[in-house]
């Protein structure tokens, strides 16, 4: 299949989502002057333009887009073409009520936003592979043409009836009979069992607490439901355009979706990032969304939307300060991007997202926006030629997976707080922090090319990824759990005795006695630092305690258990012990730093033969980069240290 390279042809795409039906069609020709003089190469078209294309039922009016894709390509702009089926039109709704959602109240969503439409909806499927599959019949041998982009942003769910009908069907497809879908539920529970397909319905609204089990299949039909959504139009597309890559945009960190299993049917895998640029850890934020798209993809990815300045969805949307739209677009570049992206060129003046910053905003050609957009083009024009298509190594592998978050997500669990995607976070934070790069892996992968493996936190773990846990140390990993990991299989059964009895074994356990959560704000001591969120009462086996709780009830129990290469965090450790400890793993275990001695908030990351060093603090710094190198930014020569001034940016080649 086409990958990201037959797209950007040795170079960095860069551009985005580019919306001229909002405009006169005089405005398109001085959009292609000032994308040229920002050195814009690449626009996605049609994302939103369903009802402009198919005004009525049936109806086809492709001239405008005729128009848009022939100034595009005369002006040396490629265009990834989007299927519009993100946002139905008017009438499909008024005249097809069942393809719009209804939620677990059953209440049917209206039209007038957008993500209107049942994935589970047969005649909104009809009619989007039509739209599809006339777009890809007129458009596929356009030269304009260098990519697919399907849909936008699947987000939808849908509790109706239709979907209930093809919920039965998908757990036909899993589990082939009552009886075994009776067994996976633990339907004896609450006088629950059912006798009869027609009985089981999504998970709506309940006197009091859902099946966990139910709602964990739910989450995974649903996700699969729109992967047929995405699979069918890409289907159409590759029939017309086979050499022609196809891709659609994941949300950052977003539940939804299993991520690995939709990255697989991907010829390109996106992602929409949007740190906030008041947080002091939005670059860690960015970082690890980078980091987990560069895994999925398993090599370039493509950045797919971001915002030139503000955003409009938060309480309060600041802008991005001077210089950091340059240094996180880099960033994204230094962690294995080969496109870089935002939503959108031109800022609306209409609309819900009026307020949303664009390439070139309300102040137009002469504001700061914009100037700092075309910087950002001619830098990536400069490295372009020695990053793309290259690699962002790594030797430490943290793993994340789908059905666990959802699982360990659950209502009635020991403690609301433990939010899976915080905990991710968190040990993501203390890697970034001591300057170790990292993949994400999923727990059945073949972790053999990692010194180093973290668990953050996996309630979920099937046998398979369990086995594969223990013969990755066996055969010599370093393996760093957290808690909370192992305690159910598949189908979020709790295994005996809290936690499998494989791990246990692996970790010198020889009893999990209690789960010990702790409160909001609640800390706990240990030797050497504090925990937080959580504590477990464990009893050790054949592993040594390498840190004690001190005082309270667990006074004396194991808080950090070690057997040979395996450790077991029971609690959170505060950032700053955290980053200490997995630092200290990494170091035994062989993975360091790309640099050693980096300032604070300096973050350094190697890719190919390139080092991408980049400032997040707000002062000017001195790297030392030992050697001599080239900067491609500025064209200097650099010998063993490096100035970087505020949200300054260095790529440096031998």
């Amino acid at each position: 299949m086409p990958g990201l390279g037959d797209a950007t042809r040795g170079r960095i795409l860069f551009g985005g989502d580019h919306n001229p039906e909002q405009w006169p069609e005089e405005t398109w020709h001085e959009d292609v002057r000032l994308m040229k003089e920002a050195g814009v190469n690449s626009v996605t078209l049609g994302v939103f333009s369903w009802a402009r294309l198919e005004p009525r039922p049936g109806a086809r009016e492709f001239g405008w887009l005729d128009r848009l894709l022939d100034l595009m390509h005369d002006n040396g702009v490629g265009v990834v073409l989007a299927t519009p089926t993100a946002s139905p039109p008017p009438w499909m709704g008024q005249l097809h009520p069942d393809t719009l959602p209804r939620d677990e109240d059953g209440r049917t969503e209206g039209w007038g936003g957008r993500q209107h439409f049942s994935h589970s909806s047969a005649t909104y499927r009809r009619f989007a592979a039509a739209i599809t599959e006339d777009l890809a019949a007129r458009y596929g041998g356009h030269p304009a043409l260098a990519m697919w982009h399907i849909n936008n942003e699947y987000c939808t769910h849908d509790w109706g009836d239709e979907a209930a009908a093809t919920f039965r069907r998908w757990l036909r497809d899993r589990y082939g009979t009552l009886e075994a879908l009776n067994t996976a539920w633990g339907t004896a529970f609450w006088s629950q069992g059912y006798g009869d397909w027609q009985e089981v319905l999504p998970p709506r609204r309940v006197h009091h607490r859902k099946n966990p089990a139910q709602v964990l299949d739910f989450r995974r039909y649903t996700s699969d439901m729109l992967l047929e959504c995405y699979t069918a139009e890409r289907d159409i597309v590759r029939r017309h355009t086979p050499h022609i890559p196809v891709t659609t945009n994941f949300m950052p960190m977003w539940a939804g979706q299993d991520g690995w299993k939709w990255a697989a049917e991907e010829d390109v895998v996106s992602v929409d990032v949007y740190p906030d640029p008041r947080d002091p850890f939005g670059a860690q934020e960015g970082a690890l969304v980078h980091d987990l798209t560069r895994s999925q993809a398993r090599g370039p990815w493509m950045l797919m939307e971001q915002a030139a300045g503000a955003v409009d969805w938060r309480d309060v949307n600041r802008p991005k300060p001077r210089g950091l739209n340059r240094l996180w677009s880099l960033q994204a570049v230094a962690r294995g991007a080969d496109a870089v992206c935002y939503f959108q060129w031109r800022q609306s003046r209409q609309g819900a997202e009026k307020f949303h910053s664009g390439m070139l905003g309300h102040a137009g050609e002469h504001g700061r926006t914009f100037r700092e957009v075309v910087r950002i083009g001619a830098d990536l024009a400069r490295i372009g030629p020695e990053a793309a298509g290259t690699h962002a190594s790594a030797e430490v592998a943290i793993l994340h997976e789908w059905n666990a978050w959802w699982a360990g997500a659950q209502e009635g669990r020991p403690s609301s707080e433990v939010d899976p995607a915080r905990i991710v976070r968190a040990w993501h934070r203390a890697l970034w922090e001591a300057h170790v790069t990292t993949d994400f892996a999923h727990p059945e992968h073949d972790l053999a090319g990692y010194r180093l493996v973290v668990v953050p936190q996996l309630h979920l773990l099937t046998d398979a990824a369990i086995d594969n846990l223990v013969a990755y140390v066996r055969a010599g990993g370093t393996l760093v759990c957290g808690f909370l990991t192992g305690v159910a299989d598949e189908d979020d059964r709790v295994r005996p005795g809290g936690m499998d009895e494989r791990l246990r074994e692996l970790f010198g356990i020889r009893v999990l006695h209690e789960w010990w959560p702790l409160d909001p704000g609640e800390v706990v001591d240990c030797d050497g630092f504090r925990g937080t969120l959580w504590s477990e009462e464990i009893e050790a086996g054949d592993g040594i305690a390498e840190a004690r709780y001190r005082g309270g009830e667990l006074d004396g129990h194991p808080a950090v258990l070690r057997r040979g290469r395996a450790r077991y965090v029971t609690t959170l450790p505060e950032p700053a012990a955290l980053r200490d400890l997995l630092a200290r793993a990494a170091a035994e275990a062989g993975a360091r730093p790309v640099l050693d001695g980096l300032p604070a908030r300096v973050e350094a990351v190697r890719r190919g033969h390139l080092l991408f060093v980049l400032n997040h603090g707000r002062g000017t710094v001195t790297v030392e980069v030992p050697g001599a190198h080239r900067d491609l930014l500025t064209g200097r020569r650099v010998v063993d240290t490096v100035e970087l001034e505020r949200h300054g940016v260095a790529v440096l080649a031998p």
